[in-house]
């Protein structure tokens, strides 16, 4: 029998990596269309709560992609910012679906952060207003920076973006990071969840909370624009949904499991089923269903976080390290 050897990539391999906005969006929008064509396999994701966790939980997302399976391990960890620690701590683990032998290890805290990104930017691209200028962020956490990176990349009328978050000092972070790296937009961190909302063509909500609030108000969001929830904890009104022509979401097999997620009342009271669901976005991708229609249609996308994103991600990631003589063989079996 042969030796088994896998790729080690640390975080610092990835950060050498630097995967380019257009190598990341080119990676998940191929993975969607996959998606919609039906040639993935999607697990919904399940969470483990450990009997002594403090304000967190695991997250285990597995699938596979043709030639490729993958499962990952995310820890979500609302406090981690007090340790200096990112509330998000992921390893990805790819296999060979072959002979189930694993390929590599990854770790995917930036890539969690780059294929999230990346989702809220696909799901701008077909199904927010060419013509959206405003974007309003709530949120701070990881994934906030590539959220709105990326939407600017495929919206590029986008020029005025406000963020905001619980805590000041984290907005106004967020907000100089994005000044600098997104020069010729204007970026404020605004004081409130009304300020941020109202009058915003795209809303994205990427709250952090340990119980469900409805801080974001149906009132407050505008006729045509696009709302993006996928807070792990609900923080939208029931109501929400009402004022939707079309509800999108990344995978309905996972859009109804487990107990948390931005639209998890809707779906256990039915205001959210498969009779009103529009699509999922890999079926648009895919040109089996339609976005966005007109600019009057106001549009609902929830994503929870699809475990084939991670694995395309994982897979573009290790082959650019690869080239670029990066990573560690590590011995499996002799």
């Amino acid at each position: 029998m042969s030796p088994i050897e896998l790729t080690y990539l640390s975080g610092a391999d990835i950060d050498a990596v630097a995967p380019r906005d257009d190598e990341i969006l080119g990676a998940i929008r191929a993975c969607l269309a996959q998606q919609g064509r039906g040639e993935t396999v999607v697990e919904p994701r399940v969470h483990l709560f450990p009997p002594d966790a403090a304000n967190g939980h695991f997250n285990v997302l597995r699938g596979a992609l043709p030639g490729l399976a993958g499962v990952k391990v995310v820890g979500d960890y609302v406090d981690n910012h007090l340790r200096g620690l990112p509330s998000e701590l992921a390893l990805l683990l790819l296999l060979d679906p072959a002979t189930g032998a694993p390929t590599a290890i990854l770790d995917a805290t930036a890539i969690t952060a780059m294929r999230t990104g990346a989702m809220t930017a696909l799901g701008g691209q077909y199904l927010a207003r060419r013509s959206s200028r405003v974007l309003g962020h709530i949120g701070a956490r990881g994934t906030a920076y590539w959220n709105v990176r990326l939407l600017c990349r495929v919206l590029p009328e986008l020029d005025e973006i406000r963020i905001h978050s619980r805590r000041a000092e984290s907005r106004e972070r967020l907000a100089e990071r994005l000044r600098r790296d997104l020069a010729g937009r204007k970026v404020r961190a605004v004081a409130s969840w009304e300020e941020c909302v109202v009058g915003s063509d795209v809303v994205v909500e990427a709250t952090r909370l340990s119980e469900p609030q409805p801080l974001l108000r149906t009132e407050w969001i505008a006729p045509g624009a696009l709302v993006i929830p996928y807070g792990t904890i609900s923080a939208v009104e029931l109501n929400l949904t009402e004022i939707m022509d079309k509800i999108v979401v990344d995978d309905w097999g996972q859009a109804g499991a487990g107990p948390l997620g931005a639209l998890r009342a809707h779906v256990d009271t039915g205001r959210l089923s498969q009779a009103n669901l529009h699509a999922e976005l890999g079926e648009i991708v895919a040109g089996a269903k339609p976005g966005r229609e007109h600019d009057g249609e106001t549009i609902l996308f929830w994503h929870r976080g699809l475990s084939i994103t991670d694995i395309a991600l994982g897979q573009a990631v290790l082959a650019k390290a690869t080239s670029l003589k990066l990573g560690t063989r590590l011995p499996y079996r002799p």
